[in-house]
Parts: structure tokens; C-alpha cells; sequence
């Protein structure tokens, strides 16, 4: 490094302009389909209580009975599409950030047993709760 400010000030921008630009490619350019024609997965939170596991899936607009669960090996994987209403395909589209398409998304869960998966809707997202059984039910999930 120099001692000249103007040599290593003008540098430093250089980088953090070549970073921002990978970033940029990086964000805004929308993710490819994968060979499973999946497009895009749902950000998703998991909590616990003494009871229950629960699972919020940001998916607004979307109906949990065309959402489907397959829990295997400690992953709860989730399922679906997001298609725009008929009646909107024919409207003049000025923002569109919410994905459509195909979406899976996998979600470890704790290890345990739990009853079958009930979901529901609140606030925009998907709730799905895993409710915990007793030894003499449900099927043991490892991690």
C-alpha cells in the first residue's frame, strides 16, 4: 500500500464497485429452473414449544391444500406451485416480485415423533404444525 491517500482511497472504491456488481448479478438475476423444474424455494422459520414443531412458510396466495408434505429422515419437504389467477394472465404487469412457478422447499426438523402434519394459513404464511406424539405413536424422526 501507499502512502498517497488518492492511490489507495481510489482502489478500495474500485473493489467495493467490483463486489457490488458481483452482487448484484447475484441477486437480481432470477435463479434458473432446476431439472425438477424447480424454480425458487419459500423462505421458511421453524420453532419449537413442548408440544409442537412449527413451520412458517412465506407463501401468500398460495392454498395449503395444493401444498404437499413428505417428511423422511429428519427433513420435512414441502411442495407446489404459485401460478397467477386466471383472470390476472391477460393484465398489464408494472411489478412482479413475488416468484411464481415451482417451489420446493427442504426443512430439517428436530428430532422426534410426531403426529401427521396439520397445516393452515396465518398472516401470509403457511403453518404447518408437527405436533409431538407419544412413544406408542406416530413415526420417529432422525436426525
Amino acid at each position: 500500500m501507499t502512502d498517497d491517500p488518492r492511490k489507495w482511497m481510489w482502489a478500495e472504491a474500485l473493489q467495493m464497485l467490483a463486489r457490488a456488481e458481483r452482487l448484484n448479478r447475484t441477486v437480481f438475476n432470477p435463479p434458473q429452473a432446476s431439472q425438477r423444474g424447480i424454480g425458487w424455494e419459500p423462505p421458511a422459520d421453524v420453532l419449537e414449544t413442548d408440544s409442537m414443531v412449527l413451520i412458517l412458510v412465506a407463501l401468500p396466495g398460495v392454498d395449503p391444500k395444493e401444498i404437499r408434505l413428505s417428511l423422511q429422515g429428519g427433513v420435512l419437504t414441502l411442495s407446489g406451485e404459485r401460478v397467477l389467477p386466471q383472470e390476472l394472465r391477460t393484465a398489464t404487469i408494472h411489478r412482479l416480485e413475488l416468484p411464481q412457478g415451482r417451489f420446493e422447499r427442504r426443512v430439517p426438523i428436530p428430532p422426534g415423533r410426531y403426529e401427521q402434519p396439520r397445516t393452515g394459513v396465518s398472516n401470509g404464511c403457511v403453518v404447518i404444525q408437527l405436533v409431538k406424539a407419544p412413544l406408542s405413536q406416530a413415526t420417529k424422526v432422525q436426525p
